[in-house]
């Protein structure tokens, strides 16, 4: 058994996670720019087995997508083309961000780490893949 591994995607930053190998814990792995990513991920899947790619769907209140799509969906094209086998599912990433500022807080993190945005990066996409370990239980 692999390793899952989330995304969550921005247009300067993309905030990673994985789970250990048996799929039980969501881990922050990495904060990165986005222009790099896709070489970032060869390599981490050339070094561990990874099952699944979880990536964070943007959606607005009403349940439309967010604007946000428009850039993601790009990625995700080249993400297919770069792992063809990999099975990538999407998943609703509404107030993850307001949940890893809430996390730092209750963490006791400094008002200055919490301004850290590749923090809330790696923390929102471990929300991401912690919500879909949740939801295939």
């Amino acid at each position: 058994m692999g390793r899952i591994l989330a995304i969550d995607y921005g247009q300067k930053r993309v905030g990673l996670a994985v789970t250990d190998p048996l799929q039980i814990v969501a881990n922050g792995l990495d904060t990165i720019p986005a222009n790099v990513v896709l070489d970032y991920l060869q390599k981490y899947v050339a070094r561990e087995q990874v099952d699944k790619i979880v990536i964070g769907l943007p959606k607005q209140m009403n349940g439309q997508e967010s604007d946000s799509m428009k850039y993601i969906r790009p990625f995700v094209e080249r993400l297919k083309q770069a792992f063809p086998d990999m099975e990538i599912v999407y998943v609703d990433e509404r107030f993850t961000s307001v949940l890893a500022h809430k996390a730092m807080l209750d963490g006791g993190l400094k008002k200055k780490d919490r301004q850290n945005k590749a923090l809330v990066d790696k923390i929102s996409a471990t929300i991401i893949l912690q919500s879909y370990l949740e939801s295939v239980r």
